[in-house]
């Protein structure tokens, strides 16, 4: 009676053939890698060195500037100019500004490439229906399997915590692009065309203003995820805050680890507060 509760066979599945063909395709396309590897070191270098010229002093106040410039509310402001002056204060603010530079390349990446691909999957309905299962499967797919090809291709380090971070966080500007552009009201849009406009023309000055609101809700998203991922990505070598965290769980070093973890939710929390107002003063013209 065990056929009842077995299954009748099994498929073996040769997983070192994937392995082989990973291998082999990192080999083949090594040189286009290195490039890539190179573009992203120097962009990376690029930002950290720029986020390291920046006094502190400079990036609290810029952060109180630019939440009250938003909000209005100044205690607001200088609760977050003060956490984020904090990080400092408990000698985190090096590892924080590397966490902070692969999370804005890897936004920056997520953007230039998701943002066109929204508006390609907007315009087509077949393209739409042929990715939503890839898509389903990249946001679901657990984060660590990521990490392993990306650092196939792109070994340990900076880089490859970029290139994993990118393709788990690229999914909600893809989507919440299309899904913004799809939302637009016809009426708008077949007025636009009625007026001579073109697909590209109601596009870039109709449905892409109209939908400016959602746009803009999926790169939060992004960047919310980009700021997990890079978290995680310490696991292949990623420097920063995530590397913190990372070593107190191996040494079961609680308050280190308490203490790293509260500095990524901080940075977590002020960046959410600072890209969610972005789409207020749209809001408002909105509601005008």
């Amino acid at each position: 009676m065990n056929w009842i509760y077995e299954f009748p066979f099994q498929l073996t599945i040769d997983t070192s053939a994937i392995d082989k063909g990973v291998r082999s395709f990192a080999l083949t396309f090594d040189s286009v890698l290195r490039v890539i590897r190179q573009g992203l070191t120097t962009t990376l270098l690029t930002i950290y060195d720029l986020l390291t010229f920046i006094p502190w002093w400079v990036l609290v106040l810029i952060v109180i500037g630019l939440y009250f410039k938003q909000s209005k509310k100044i205690g607001m402001s200088l609760l977050y100019g003060g956490l984020l002056a904090l990080i400092g204060f408990t000698g985190l603010w090096t590892l924080m500004l590397s966490t902070l530079s692969i999370v804005i390349t890897a936004v920056i990446l997520s953007v230039l490439f998701g943002f066109p691909f929204g508006l390609l999957l907007s315009l087509s309905e077949r393209a739409n229906k042929i990715m939503r299962p890839v898509l389903d499967t990249m946001q679901t797919m657990p984060v660590f399997v990521y990490l392993i090809p990306a650092m196939l291709l792109f070994g340990l380090g900076r880089v490859p915590a970029v290139m994993a971070t990118v393709i788990y966080a690229i999914v909600p500007i893809i989507r919440l692009t299309n899904l913004g552009i799809r939302q637009v009201n016809h009426e708008i849009v077949e007025a636009s065309r009625s007026f001579g406009a073109t697909t590209i023309q109601t596009l870039i000055k109709v449905q892409i203003p109209q939908a400016f609101t959602t746009i803009m809700a999926g790169l939060n998203q992004t960047l919310m995820m980009a700021m997990a991922m890079v978290v995680t990505a310490s696991m292949i070598g990623a420097p920063g805050l995530g590397m913190e965290v990372l070593i107190s769980v191996n040494r079961i070093e609680v308050g280190r680890g308490l203490v790293s973890g509260t500095a990524i939710v901080i940075v977590a929390i002020i960046l959410d507060r600072l890209s969610q107002g972005w789409v207020k003063p749209q809001t408002e013209e909105e509601s005008l």
